[in-house]
């Protein structure tokens, strides 16, 4: 659904690909016949497919000549490990299918077609060749089965074939709305202490480390108007984690604005918020906010603003932040209900449920009906918050993106989306074209501690976060 520039590869060394190839230990390959003998110790048992049964593979040499795609890389950095799949990426179960019997109909076939790789010691100090949707066309080692599954500990990495880096979208359209989750983006006292942070960077170094990645982002693309999320919540002054981010993203201060909504959102340590082009649209009234019933104590307030471009129409961006998924302090109907969608299921719920009906009440009052939900609701497409909005007509502007198969975060080796942009029926009318750049949730997360040539930290996009961004363009003209 959208236009990318030519996508180019990570950095592969042909050099640490010869001395793996030269390390390789290549043993006799025999496949198992019915009725032949066991093989030695030695020997690779060839594997076409997934076995049905690992166990009975425990201690043993195997070449394993279906591909595998690289599915999740988030211990890689720890223990030099990444989880592959036979067949394809695993998905999120409830980004494909109704929470219940059918994700965990998904679940199980995703724990038969999972495979833990220990990389050789050369291989995992590359984590930029690990991206997630690598693909390894031939593996061979030995196998271990344990409590959490096989194990494979890979001979060598001579048969990877890295993913691509994508170029940053070009997306279609007369106005380009856009989300990102920052991944706790706290400065301190804005002033060059206050370090460790409470939920971010530790050092002053990491955090300009940390601004230099979204800056890089948020510049890539090229959107009106931004939703953003894991904001420090420390005000609006020039010492805010907000302004300092808009002002390392146009020094100039010339194009890039931030919404001042006076306090907070809510009192919660991270909030979200707003920037936009001024050079391209305009704020009209004041921003509004919703800290009653689940928002604030749990999900995160949300904000609205009304803008507009031009001589065009009215239209309100809102961004959001649902609670999490994690299960502390859950009670009663927030308690995990073992159908897939984890704990908080009814908070996030009922939190779409006050945002639609607040939003019906034109709190900007803009009267627009031409409204954008985005943000991060940590709910995967087919869980109940998402599909109350479908339900109510709301257009989902993402699921033609990636094939029909789009994620923007990737947990337990899983891809779906937690990120959504969600457009009133009105709005929807006037969708042209959807992205989702995936330049972070494939990422292994020890990318960000490489350096370049010099010694010095590398200052790209990648992993800038652990969620990617998404981006979509809209028509302004009227499409009656």
């Amino acid at each position: 659904m959208s236009r990318s520039a030519t996508p180019f590869l990570p950095t592969l060394s042909l050099g640490l690909a010869l001395a793996l190839a030269s390390c390789a230990i290549a043993p006799e390959r025999t496949a198992v016949a019915p009725g032949q003998p066991a093989p030695s110790a030695l020997a690779a048992i060839e594997l076409a497919a997934a076995p049905g049964d690992w166990a009975a593979l425990d201690g043993r040499n195997v070449r394993i000549t279906a591909p595998l795609v690289v599915s999740g890389n988030h211990r890689l950095g720890r223990d030099g490990t990444v989880v592959a799949a036979f067949g394809g990426r695993l998905r999120s179960p409830t980004e494909v299918a109704r929470p219940g019997a059918e994700a965990t109909a998904v679940a199980a076939g995703n724990r038969a077609r999972s495979l833990t790789l220990v990389l050789p010691g050369k291989a995992a100090s590359h984590p930029a060749l690990w991206r997630s949707g690598s693909l390894l066309e031939v593996a061979e080692g030995e196998i271990a089965v344990g409590p959490d599954g096989p194990r494979l500990h890979l001979r060598d990495a001579e048969a990877l074939q890295p993913a691509s880096r994508p170029a940053a979208p070009t997306v279609a359209g007369e106005l380009r709305l856009a989300s990102l989750n920052l991944e706790n983006l706290f400065n301190g006292d804005g002033r060059g202490g206050g370090f460790p942070t409470a939920r971010g960077a530790r050092t002053p170094g990491e955090y300009q480390a940390q601004l230099g990645r979204l800056v890089a982002t948020l510049s890539s693309l090229d959107a009106d108007v931004v939703a953003l999320l894991e904001l420090e919540n420390d005000g609006y002054d020039a010492d805010s984690s907000i302004a300092q981010l808009v002002a390392a993203l146009d020094p100039s201060g010339t194009r890039w604005r931030f919404v001042d909504a006076g306090t907070g959102p809510g009192d919660n340590p991270i909030r979200v918020g707003v920037v936009y082009r001024a050079d391209r649209v305009a704020p009209l009234g004041r921003p509004a906010t919703l800290e009653a019933g689940p928002f604030g104590p749990l999900s995160r307030a949300p904000l609205a603003q009304a803008f507009r471009a031009g001589n065009g129409p009215a239209f309100v961006v809102v961004a959001n932040h649902f609670k999490s998924k994690g299960c502390r302090d859950a009670e009663g109907a927030d308690r995990d209900q073992g159908d897939g969608q984890a704990c908080f299921n009814a908070t996030r719920k009922a939190s779409g449920e006050a945002l639609r009906a607040w939003l019906a009440g034109d709190p900007t009052g803009s009267g627009s009906d031409l409204v954008a939900v985005l943000g991060d609701l940590n709910a995967y497409a087919m869980e109940d918050p998402v599909r109350g909005f479908i339900d109510a007509g709301w257009h989902d502007a993402l699921a033609g993106v990636d094939d029909g198969q789009p994620w923007t975060y990737v947990y337990d080796a899983q891809a779906g989306r937690l990120d959504h942009v969600l457009l009133s029926p009105a709005l929807g009318e006037r969708l042209q074209d959807a992205a989702i750049w995936h330049s972070n949730a494939d990422e292994p997360a020890n990318v960000r501690d490489h350096v370049n040539n010099s010694g010095e930290q590398q200052v790209t996009p990648w992993r800038a976060s652990d969620h990617d961004s998404a981006v979509v363009g809209l028509r302004l003209r009227s499409v009656r």
